[in-house]
């Protein structure tokens, strides 16, 4: 593996005049998926990484109470709404969705 990664820091360097960041070098088995922009890319699937799924749910349970409260218009509502469907649109996150559905009726 590590003969793989100084002919990667070869290429690199070489060609594309770039050098990888030596703390942030993860070897992997393909199996644990790639940590990727809030998503864990797999095999055959991608999921919404654990953290910000949670962090997403936060937040629109936070403008669902403002909502409720007056604070928020409706609009400003459908808008964080449809930004995390547009979120969960690239990966498989169906039970997400189903339930951020459940704020589309309140």
């Amino acid at each position: 593996m590590k003969k793989l990664v100084n002919l990667i820091e070869e290429f690199l360097n070489a060609e594309l005049h770039l050098e990888m960041h030596p703390q942030k070098v993860e070897i992997r088995k393909f199996r644990q998926g790639i940590d990727f922009l809030g998503y864990v890319i797999l095999p055959h699937y991608t999921l919404l990484r654990t953290k910000t799924k949670t962090r997403m749910f936060r937040k629109i349970k936070k403008k669902y109470q403002d909502l409720q409260d007056d604070l928020i218009s409706q609009e400003s509502f459908n808008q964080s709404l449809q930004s995390y469907y547009g979120t969960l649109k690239h990966c498989n996150g169906y039970k997400s969705k189903k339930e951020l559905g459940k704020f589309t009726s309140g």
